[in-house]
């Protein structure tokens, strides 16, 4: 039987120490005055039912690390720039 080494509660309580929560508000000032990307990682049918936010990219979960990672064949070059992503 296959066992995790760390429970998924663990493995989000180490993610959630390196990354910040912003409300709707600061997220909109960071992408107007500090050039930040809002990237939409939700499914395409959930766009599709509740619609979108201008100007945001669409990087869907299940290709994250793949669109973000130079290496990866699967690379975006919106993804590869030097600026903050705020992911939602």
């Amino acid at each position: 039987m296959f066992k995790l080494k760390k429970s998924v509660s663990k493995l989000v309580e180490e993610a959630r120490q390196h990354i910040d929560n912003h409300s709707a508000e600061e997220a909109q000032r960071r992408v107007q005055e500090e050039n930040a990307l809002l990237v939409d990682i939700r499914d395409i049918r959930e766009l599709q039912r509740e619609g979108v936010i201008p100007g945001a990219y669409h990087a869907p979960r299940g290709m994250l690390e793949f669109w973000f990672d130079p290496e990866s064949p699967y690379f975006k070059q919106e993804l590869g720039e030097e600026r903050e992503y705020i992911l939602f």
